[in-house]
């Protein structure tokens, strides 16, 4: 049930991709919350485990099409400036979905919790359904007068007070549309250095371990032989929003790469310190008693450092790095490899004897110190940089910055 989800977010980044290319980005995101609708639906009124793993299925579907739209979104209307932190509200909201369902779903009855869902599902839609499509969308369609208009919404200024802004976007578009993308266009040169960052920092996400840790939370707090599993878990979720609320501020003053490694090295100690707990654990040593603090203190290492960085930054650096031109075909194919590792991370972790479950914890904990040195000698810097500079930075000097 735990890694049914991710079925439908392997599926879901492709339909999000065609739509964002075809009826564009507000409209594909629209579109998400349909299976978001489905997926409570069927929660809502299902009698049989079927019914729950089709919602589920349907949830992944809106997952994968969020995660594929939503960071191109926000790339799109953000100022250079402020491109970090608006992709870092990604994680943010994330974070207040999980701490709702670990606040109310011990206390309330099933179908609160599942109508609660639907609710805050349909005010999202209306909310969203009034905001503006992208200035990038707009022009890529050959309608500069309609890019325009987007952007003195997003901006709130005039045509006057937004045009050099346009001229810079429309040049950006415009050196894309003199180019015919095609999928095989991302294994090529700058294009396939920009992939394969982003499929290892996505790698880095999952590797870590942070689905198996979050889905199977109680489980490893009954497992470590804790009575307060529920509130241990409620705490652990506002820690979640309290680290994620700093990530928005801090990601365009310290830049990307600072934050990844604070993350890597942050998450790496908080695995090794639960792999530690669970070996002594069963081992039978005597000092598992004195320390059943430790998973607790533990798991809010790695739930704020991952909250710093790799939560957040691997989808603002996905949005950052790809050329307009080859967006659309690209993301959907990052995103999709995300949720394969999250389903095989999901689906494995359980598996794993109580015994034995300090090798899960480890294997996590090597992947971040490979995380780390990955971040630390191939990831660029983005802060600060416009989509331009950032292709001539991967393209090794070959394009010229457009920036005056």
């Amino acid at each position: 049930m735990g890694s049914v989800l991710n079925i439908g977010a392997i599926l879901g980044p492709f339909i999000g991709g065609f739509l964002s290319s075809n009826v564009g980005r507000k409209w594909g995101l629209l579109a998400s919350f349909i299976p978001l609708v489905v997926g409570w639906v069927l929660v809502i009124i299902g009698t049989s485990m079927w019914l729950l793993y089709i919602g589920r299925v349907c949830w992944g579907i809106a997952v994968g099409m969020l995660f594929t739209i939503g960071p191109m979104y926000c790339a799109e209307i953000a100022t250079t400036d402020s491109r970090g932190a608006l992709g870092s509200f990604l994680q943010l909201f994330i974070t207040f979905g999980f701490l709702f369902v670990y606040g109310v779903g011990p206390y309330a009855p099933y179908n609160v919790v599942a109508f609660l869902g639907l609710g805050v599902v349909v005010v999202a839609a209306v909310l969203f359904f009034f905001m503006p499509e992208t200035p990038t969308y707009y022009l890529l369609k050959g309608n500069r007068d309609a890019a325009a208009e987007s952007l003195m919404k997003i901006r709130g200024r005039s045509r006057a007070g937004v045009e050099a802004e346009l001229s810079m976007i429309a040049a950006d578009v415009d050196a894309s549309l003199e180019k015919t993308a095609t999928l095989s266009d991302v294994f090529k040169g700058s294009n396939f250095k920009a992939f394969y960052i982003s499929c290892t920092l996505v790698m880095a996400q999952q590797l870590c371990g942070i689905n198996a840790v979050l889905f199977y939370m109680t489980v490893i707090f009954e497992s470590s032989g804790l009575d307060i599993a529920d509130i241990a878990t409620i705490i652990i979720g506002a820690v979640q929003v309290v680290a994620s609320a700093i990530t928005p501020f801090a990601v365009d003053r310290l830049g990307r790469r600072i934050l990844l490694l604070i993350s890597t090295c942050g998450t790496a100690v908080g695995l090794a310190l639960l792999g530690m707990f669970f070996i002594l654990k069963s081992q039978g040593s005597d000092i598992v008693d004195s320390i059943s603090f430790l998973p607790i203190l533990a798991l809010v290492l790695f739930i704020i450092t991952y909250c710093w960085g790799l939560g957040p930054l691997p989808w603002a650096i996905m949005s950052e790095l790809f050329p307009i031109e080859v967006k659309t075909a690209a993301s959907p194919i990052v995103t999709a490899f995300c949720w394969i590792l999250s389903f095989i991370v999901t689906m494995l972790f359980p598996m794993i004897p109580e015994e034995l479950m300090y090798l899960g914890f480890f294997i996590f904990c090597v992947c971040c110190v490979c995380s780390f040195f990955f971040v630390l000698f191939v990831v660029p810097e983005t802060k600060g940089k416009s989509f331009q500079e950032i292709q001539e930075e991967l393209g090794g000097g070959k394009v010229k910055s457009g920036k005056a």
